[in-house]
């Protein structure tokens, strides 16, 4: 089984770490079988978030007997002092636990810090002095405050976007992170359900020992594959090298990766999928995304209002409105 420390928290675990954000999708009774088979078969790291809906309450449901064997990850999304307090009381009563191995600021816009007058850090410092977390991360998709954090000092972890179609800022953002002894935590390593052979996935990020991939999990079926990776993990051959940049050729230049800083849209447009259909329609299951339901969902795209606040919350400045417009008329084309 391959293993990665995190950084100065100096914590060790199985190279696959467990995206809690998709069990959402399913009930108590199949996220606890889920979460368990993890367990049972060397999983030990956990990511959820406050955000995540019911996440942090089946973790807790499924994990709560093994609390000392595993280490859990989670966010808050507080604005304020009080509102972190809030956060993470709640998030300790769902998870059934008395601390927080690794508490990280959920995709903050700014990186915050002592004296910045949020009092957010002041606040993350107390929650550690009173042992309620054990390590402090933070999450983002801006390429600028990842980096600041990293800097700082102030950050044990670091999640961030990384996969094989990253480009030289964020492979320079990992290796930044080993210089400065960060735990590199890497989310969507599939590129939000865009990258589909999971062993190429797996072989790429292996190559930087530093970083440890959460793979989002909501059936047991992908929690077999990468299980199967404990005792044979796929390396870098020369067939998934060619795949690889096979795949970076295609998915070069302007794509939409889902993240959804874009939202909400005034026009009631669903962007974060709307902007890559595309991609979806060619890389998952075409049947789901040509139901009426989703036909109305693109023809919205009619209804862009061009005032530009998608492309201004754009953490990748891609041009939203000309992308959703270019996916409009792609999408027509698979209906005719």
């Amino acid at each position: 089984m391959t293993k990665v420390t995190l950084g100065s928290t100096g914590i060790t675990v199985n190279r696959n770490g467990f995206g809690a954000l998709p069990i959402q999708r399913v009930s108590d009774e199949e996220a606890v079988k889920i979460l368990r088979k993890a367990y049972d078969n060397g999983i030990t790291f956990f990511d959820t978030a406050r955000g995540y809906s019911d996440s942090e309450h089946k973790i807790g449901l499924a994990l709560a007997d093994v609390r000392d064997k595993i280490v859990i990850a989670t966010k808050t999304m507080a604005s304020t002092p009080e509102e972190f307090w809030k956060h993470l009381e709640t998030s300790l009563s769902l998870l059934k636990t008395d601390y927080i191995d690794i508490y990280q600021f959920h995709t903050p816009a700014f990186c915050p810090k002592p004296g910045d007058g949020s009092g957010l850090y002041e606040a993350m410092l107390e929650a550690k002095a009173q042992g309620k977390i054990r390590h402090i991360g933070i999450t983002n998709h801006r390429l600028h405050v990842a980096e600041e954090a990293v800097n700082s000092g102030l950050y044990e972890t670091l999640q961030f976007p990384f996969s094989y179609l990253a480009g030289e800022k964020e492979k320079a953002l990992v290796k930044l992170c080993k210089e400065k002894n960060v735990g590199f935590i890497c989310m969507k390593a599939l590129a939000g359900g865009l990258i589909n052979r999971s062993d190429a996935a797996y072989a790429y990020l292996a190559q930087f020992d530093n970083t440890l991939p959460i793979w989002g999990v909501q059936r047991e079926s992908e929690l077999d594959e990468f299980i199967s990776y404990n005792d044979t993990p796929p390396t870098m051959t020369p067939e998934i090298t060619a795949f690889i940049e096979e795949e970076q050729k295609t998915l070069a230049g302007d794509f939409c990766r889902g993240c959804g800083y874009c939202m909400p849209c005034p026009a009631d447009i669903k962007i974060n999928n709307c902007a890559r259909t595309s991609l979806l329609l060619r890389r998952s299951p075409s049947a789901n995304w040509l139901t009426p339901a989703w036909q109305a969902e693109m023809e919205k795209i009619e209804n862009c209002l061009n005032c530009g606040q998608c492309m201004s919350r754009c953490p990748y400045e891609l041009n939203t409105p000309e992308l959703l417009r270019k996916n409009l008329e792609d999408y027509r084309t698979f209906l005719k």
